[in-house]
C-alpha cells in the first residue's frame, strides 16, 4: 500500500512538472511564432536601436524600442537602489536578532506584503506618492519615473528580504560562533561575518528582484505616466516594455506589423526574465552548496 501511494505521489508531482515545463515552452513557441514575424516588416537594427516609439504614425511607423527599454531599466534601477540597502538590512535583521513569535510575525507581515494586488500599490502610489513627489518636489506632475521606481522597490522587497534571509540563515552557527570567540560584538559578526558568507545567495536575491521589478505591469501603467520618451530627470514620465502592451495590444489590428512588433517585446522581456531566474536559481544552488557538510 506504501509502495502504491509512492508511486501515485510521484505521478502527481511529475505530472505537475511536465505540465508546467510545457507551459513554458507554450508560450515561448507562440512569442517566437509571433514576434519572429515582426521582422519581416521592420528592420531588426532598427527595431533594437530606434529612439522612437510611434506606431500609429501617418506615413512611417516608427517602432524603436529604446525608449522602452531605458524606461524599464530606469524604473527598476530606482527600485533596487531602494529595495537593496532595505532589503539587506531587514533579511539580516529577521534573521540574527528576531526569535520565536515576534520572528513568525514579522515573516508573515513580510509574506502579506508579496501577496498584496499590484493594482492596490498603484492606487496608494496614484494617491499618496504621486502627491508627495510633487508637493516636495515642486513638480507639476508626481506621476513618473521616481514614482514608478519606488513602487516597484516596495513590491521587489518580499523577494529580496525572503531570500536574503534564507541565504544568511544557511550561513553555519560556526561562523558567528567564531567571530564571538574572537571578540567581536553580535552585530559586527553580522555584518563582517555572516553577510559576507551569504553574498552570493544574496545577489540572487537582488536579481530575483530585478526580475520582480522588471516584468510588473499594473502599478507601473497607473504611476509612471506613460510617455515613450528617454527621460532626462527622474520627474519625467516613462513608459515601459510591460505597460506599452498592456496599453496598446488590446486594440491594435490583428496580423499587423504593430501586432507582430507587440510580440516582439514580449519576447524580449520573456528572454530577459528567464535568463535572469536561471541565473539566480543556479546562484542560489551553488550557495546552499557550499555549506553543506
Amino acid at each position: 500500500m506504501r509502495l502504491l501511494k509512492d508511486k501515485i505521489v510521484k505521478s502527481l508531482l511529475t505530472s505537475s512538472a511536465i505540465l508546467a515545463a510545457s507551459v513554458i515552452f507554450g508560450i515561448l513557441a507562440i512569442l517566437l511564432f509571433y514576434g519572429v514575424q515582426a521582422f519581416e516588416e521592420i528592420n531588426p537594427l532598427g527595431f533594437l536601436t530606434g529612439r522612437v516609439w510611434n506606431p500609429d504614425a501617418y506615413g512611417e511607423p516608427k517602432y524603436g524600442i529604446v525608449p522602452l527599454a531605458v524606461g524599464s531599466l530606469l524604473t527598476t534601477l530606482i527600485a533596487l537602489a531602494i529595495a537593496t540597502p532595505t532589503g539587506i538590512a531587514s533579511a539580516l535583521f529577521i534573521s540574527e536578532k528576531l526569535k520565536g513569535k515576534p520572528k513568525m510575525i514579522v515573516k508573515t507581515l513580510v509574506e502579506v506584503l508579496a501577496g498584496i494586488p499590484s493594482v492596490v500599490i498603484g492606487f496608494f502610489g496614484l494617491t499618496i506618492i504621486s502627491l508627495i513627489i510633487a508637493k516636495v518636489f515642486r513638480v507639476y506632475s508626481g506621476l513618473n519615473l521616481l514614482n514608478g521606481g519606488i513602487l516597484l522597490g516596495m513590491m521587489s522587497l518580499p523577494t529580496i528580504i525572503s531570500v536574503s534571509e534564507d541565504a544568511i540563515r544557511a550561513v553555519p552557527s560556526s561562523y558567528r560562533e567564531a567571530a564571538l570567540a574572537l571578540g567581536a560584538h553580535s552585530w559586527q559578526a553580522a555584518t563582517r561575518v555572516t553577510l559576507p558568507a551569504a553574498k552570493q545567495g544574496i545577489v540572487a536575491a537582488l536579481m530575483l528582484g530585478f526580475g520582480r521589478a522588471i516584468g510588473e505591469t499594473m502599478a507601473v501603467l497607473m504611476v509612471a505616466g506613460n510617455a515613450p520618451i528617454i527621460p532626462r530627470s527622474p520627474f519625467d514620465p516613462v513608459r515601459t516594455i510591460t505597460t506599452t502592451i498592456a496599453i496598446e495590444l488590446g486594440e491594435v489590428p490583428f496580423r499587423t506589423p504593430h501586432f507582430y512588433a507587440l510580440f516582439a517585446l514580449g519576447l524580449l522581456l520573456f528572454i530577459i526574465a528567464l535568463a535572469t531566474n536561471l541565473l539566480a536559481e543556479s546562484m542560489l544552488k551553488r550557495e546552499k552548496g557550499r555549506f553543506q557538510i
